[in-house]
């Protein structure tokens, strides 16, 4: 992949070095993670929500028998569920384009709890969202996205001068920026 800010870096199709040609792509999957051209992360959010629709598919029979109890439900969710999703949270940038998307996916996920019983009426009434995070003690996953990056900030302020990670926190960048707003 190439990225450059110059129009026609697109034309280039090849990069060679020796004798190995590498074709250029717009975007791939590294150590699970997907990559743009255009650094977006919203191609990575859809990817991993992906993964944890299938994730959820793949242990939704069990989750919705009612011989397991809440609790080994709650478990389940948060011990297979989530950290598919949460796989590489500490690098996204959230926008609020994306967080709704999450939100979605956790009360989707959540609603194999199934109705609240009325203890007055006897009815079965469908729970709000709200209803839903307070009855199940589910976090708030922008929350818990956000306190994973801080807590993976936290880490890298801590490492060795010399590490990669640390020198591209810690680090300015060099050149100069060109004139007018940037695209």
């Amino acid at each position: 992949m190439f990225m450059s800010r110059e129009q026609n870096a697109g034309r280039i199709q090849n990069i060679k070095t020796d004798n190995n040609s590498f074709e250029m792509v717009e975007e791939f999957k590294y150590l699970g993670t997907t990559l743009t051209n255009q650094n977006s992360i919203q191609e990575e959010i859809k990817s991993r929500l992906k993964s944890g629709n299938a994730c959820y598919h793949s242990v939704q029979n069990p989750l919705s028998s009612s011989l397991l109890s809440n609790n080994i439900k709650k478990k389940i969710y948060r011990t297979i569920n989530l950290p598919v999703v949460f796989y590489g949270c500490e690098t996204w940038s959230l926008t609020l384009r994306e967080e709704p998307r999450l939100r979605i996916f956790v009360n989707r996920v959540l609603r194999i709890f199934g109705p609240k019983k009325d203890e007055v009426s006897g009815e079965w009434t469908k729970l709000h969202n709200e209803e839903l995070s307070d009855l199940y003690s589910s976090p708030n996953i922008i929350r818990v996205i956000k306190l994973r990056r801080m807590r993976w900030a936290g880490h890298v302020a801590r490492m060795w001068e010399g590490r990669g990670v640390f020198r591209i926190l810690d680090g300015t960048p060099e050149g100069k920026r060109l004139l007018g707003r940037q695209a």
